[in-house]
């Protein structure tokens, strides 16, 4: 028990470089590919969180050898014959879920509790078991999922709704299941191609066409493979609108802004230079960023709904009237209560938020409720001067392998801070001190 938190005293410009981690939303789908298949699957550049922690330890109840040595990952892919996920790391993560398809590859049966993660939406599971019936899966629900095809064949999957899981979900059972499979309407997100390039390196058989669908068509057998993950965009992201929120200068070594378009052009819209290098990415901002009129979230190439928290605090300060439409979670706006506490003025109608840009925000005890608002709220006490206090570091540590060392190579001063409590009496006491002192 103890309570952690993120200290950050902010009012400075930021001045700084890092190298970016190992996509997060790539590397989840990418782990749940060791499944099907036999040999070692070894990845690089695999980011120390959270998610993938429960990922590789729901491999190993599975059955399944995972190993990481710093930066890299080996996965035994052999030797099980276990389909079901019972420990509390498949409630905990969303992307739990993807073993469906992968252990449908492998087994032709599947059994896990239905995913947990951050609560920012009602994120039903219906389009990946809608998908998987085309490829001949059935199902029974219960408390658990449980799928079993005796004979997975290829056909043409219809998306209602360019789902990025259930998109994963299909060609993680397709890659071995018998026949051509042609997914339609497929989500168009860069991890999507990430998942598909490594599946091809393991042997599969995948293609995506120029009108975005992708073909499948299934093979017998997955071997091993070595494979490097790519920068996470959205980690990029939160970096690059830091320093348009703050001010300063960011380098980013290595990422070269792929998948981040829409993320561009918001932030020249707000005044900040965005320049590519041979050796990365750098965003520049001088001054107080403008309004963004209108904004909204959608599916890649549009703006990502993962990076919406993080543009709504570094609008806060922004010069005008801003408003950002929600098209894809419902309960994205979570924040704006704690944004609110440090001054903001934001306004919510349904699916859309107006923010009136104020000149300064104040430092605060904020709590976040979910992985990206959490970053969202660390980008507000960037700006606020003074010290603030970003509770629930937790949802952080989810995405991010360090914020707090981050954001001091940006040059910010910021701390992973932590109260440890013998009972639950001691850390009200501890919480309501720390909201006095700051």
């Amino acid at each position: 028990m103890g309570l952690s938190y993120l200290e950050i005293c902010g009012g400075r410009p930021l001045d700084g470089e890092l190298e970016i981690q190992g996509s997060k939303n790539a590397v989840l789908p990418v782990l749940a590919a060791c499944v099907p298949g036999e040999g070692v699957c070894t990845i690089e550049n695999c980011p120390d969180i959270t998610d993938v922690t429960d990922t590789l330890n729901i491999l190993r109840a599975l059955g399944y050898r995972a190993e990481r040595a710093g930066g890299t990952v080996r996965i035994e892919a052999s030797g099980s014959e276990k389909y079901e996920i019972c420990g509390p790391e498949a409630v905990r993560i969303r992307s739990s879920v993807l073993f469906l398809g992968a252990l449908l590859g492998k087994m032709k049966k599947a059994r896990l509790p239905l995913p947990g993660g951050c609560v920012i939406g009602a994120r039903p599971v219906d389009l990946h078991l809608r998908a998987l019936r085309t490829l001949g899966a059935e199902f029974s629900l219960t408390e658990k999922i449980t799928a079993v095809a005796p004979r997975l064949h290829g056909d043409t999957v219809r998306l209602p709704y360019p789902s990025v899981g259930a998109t994963e979900n299909v060609i993680l059972a397709a890659a071995t299941a018998e026949g051509h499979t042609v997914i339609e309407g497929a989500a168009r997100e860069p991890e999507i191609d990430e998942l598909c390039a490594f599946l091809c390196l393991r042997g599969a058989d995948i293609r995506r066409l120029a009108d975005g669908s992708i073909h499948i068509r299934g093979v017998r057998r997955l071997g091993p493979a070595s494979y490097r993950m790519r920068p996470d965009r959205i980690v990029a992201g939160t970096y690059l609108l830091a320093a348009a929120a703050a001010g300063g200068r960011v380098f980013l070594r290595g990422c070269g802004g792929e998948g981040l378009e829409a993320l561009e052009r918001a932030l020249r819209a707000m005044g900040a230079v965005w320049r590519k290098t041979d050796g990365g990415l750098e965003v520049c901002a001088e001054e107080r960023p403008r309004a963004v009129p209108y904004l909204e979230t959608a599916p890649h190439p549009g703006f990502p709904t993962d990076l919406q928290s993080q543009l709504m605090a570094a609008l806060c300060r922004a010069r005008g009237s801003s408003r950002i439409r929600e098209t894809v979670f419902e309960n994205r706006f979570r924040v704006v209560s704690e944004l609110r506490k440090m001054g903001a003025r934001i306004e919510v109608n349904g699916d859309c938020a107006r923010i009136e840009g104020v000149s300064r925000l104040r430092p605060a005890v904020l709590e976040a409720a979910d992985l990206r608002g959490g970053a969202g709220l660390a980008i507000a006490a960037l700006q606020a001067p003074g010290r603030s206090a970003v509770l629930h570091t937790e949802y952080l540590a989810r995405g991010y392998e360090d914020i707090g060392r981050d954001l001091c190579l940006l040059g910010a001063q910021a701390r992973i801070r932590g109260i440890r409590c013998t009972d639950e009496t001691k850390e009200k006491e501890e919480y309501s001190e720390l909201q006095r002192c700051l």
